[in-house]
């Protein structure tokens, strides 16, 4: 990995200078997303496409991800509440610009399934932000993607954006 990020708590999700927020709604119970996310990391080239590589590290406790592009990422996981709450931060990447970044993916009931909450909370100089924020459209269809895929995949039916 090319560069060391800043080392964040789980409270940068609320105090990062840009978040995103992304949510849907699966038909999928929380346990089943849980355990997609938190429990098969392997998994996750199957039904996020920007997801490369995924695998754990360091005992389960970390993960290594790659995403299209060539972009890499070693993470720490950390919270894993099951069917809650499955957050990790970006320790090193070869990815320009970035200072910080962490990801929390909150799993609320919601009918027979699962609100989907994805918040992508990063830190960088102005040029960053401004591009990441630019950014917003693809990476809001990048997750609702993901997650219908995923829905399908756990159930045979589709999710619904919220």
């Amino acid at each position: 990995m090319a560069r060391r990020l800043r080392s964040v708590g789980l409270d940068f999700v609320e105090s990062a200078p840009v978040r995103l927020v992304f949510a849907a709604v699966t038909h999928a119970p929380p346990e089943a997303v849980y355990r997609a996310l938190a429990e098969e990391v392997t998994g996750w080239p199957s039904w996020f496409r920007a997801v490369t590589l995924a695998r754990p590290t360091h005992g389960g406790a970390g993960r290594e991800i790659g995403l299209l592009g060539g972009i890499r990422f070693q993470e720490t996981i950390m919270s894993a509440d099951p069917e809650q709450r499955y957050a990790y931060r970006v320790d090193s990447t070869n990815a320009p610009g970035m200072q910080a970044l962490l990801e929390e993916w909150r799993l609320y009931p919601s009918g027979g399934g699962t609100r989907v909450q994805w918040t992508f909370a990063a830190a960088g100089p102005r040029p960053f932000r401004l591009a990441l924020r630019a950014a917003r459209p693809g990476l809001a269809r990048a997750f609702r993607d993901a997650v219908h895929t995923l829905d399908r995949r756990l159930t045979g039916t589709r999710a619904d954006t919220v």
